[in-house]
């Protein structure tokens, strides 16, 4: 399936040129991520790229179910259900593609708590929504999002709620700033379906933290065949 890939910002179109490396996010609990689309994906990156990953935030996706009112231990339960069944789907879809080892291609949280720069750049973020007024508002606008699309109509998260999510969005950001350092390349674009005001102030410079030179995002959309319709981008985040 052919992809529409655009840029995020100018400074992302560089190492979306240099095609070195790209890492897909892939959401727990979201029915976007089929079988087949995720086939799709790792079909692409492999014709297109020169090194790929997939990412998974598997455990933290237990912030945002304890947020819901999930008790602690059922959303890590929960959350690591849902982690392995998504990393047995991207094993399958890249064995089928002739990829040998295929578990080398993933990072979820056992390979990332384990990575120095990771757990370096984490506790940058969250150094910074801990000391920065404005970062710490634009992070928790952006669990707000998520919050809202999960909560009975017309209810409003609380502030609790928030904080216990945001820590979700933290868990991300290392790989949304500096995806190539994680994984040993010269450059990396990290791509997704969706994309939220965060970003576009994220990789224009506009917020006190910024992406690493060489670090890029992409908006990746299936491109629609000619007897369907192209459809709205709904702003959106790892969900």
């Amino acid at each position: 399936m052919p992809f529409h890939v655009r840029p995020l910002s100018i400074h992302c179109r560089q190492p979306l040129t240099h095609r070195t490396h790209v890492c897909f996010g892939i959401s727990p609990f979201n029915s976007y991520f089929t079988t087949e689309r995720i086939t799709d994906l790792a079909r692409w990156g492999l014709d297109e790229f020169g090194a790929m990953h997939f990412f998974v935030p598997d455990v933290p996706a237990a912030y945002t179910l304890e947020a819901l009112g999930y008790p602690p231990e059922r959303a890590a339960h929960k959350a690591r259900r849902q982690g392995q069944y998504l990393r047995n789907k991207i094993a399958r879809a890249l064995s089928q593609l002739g990829v040998h080892h295929p578990d080398r291609l993933i990072l979820g949280w056992s390979e990332l708590d384990a990575n120095r720069r990771y757990r370096r750049l984490l506790g940058e973020a969250q150094r910074l929504f801990d000391r920065e007024p404005d970062f710490q508002a634009a992070c928790l606008t952006a669990s707000r999002w998520v919050l809202d699309k999960r909560l009975a109509a017309g209810a409003a998260p609380t502030d609790d709620q928030l904080r216990a999510a945001v820590r979700y969005f933290l868990a991300e950001l290392p790989l949304f700033a500096d995806t190539r350092s994680i994984v040993g390349t010269p450059s990396s674009v990290f791509c997704y379906h969706q994309c939220i005001p965060f970003l576009h102030q994220f990789y224009r410079g506009e917020l006190p933290w910024r992406p690493i030179a060489g670090q890029g995002f992409a908006v990746l959309t299936p491109t629609p065949s000619p007897e369907e319709p192209r459809r709205p981008l709904t702003d959106g985040l790892l969900v």
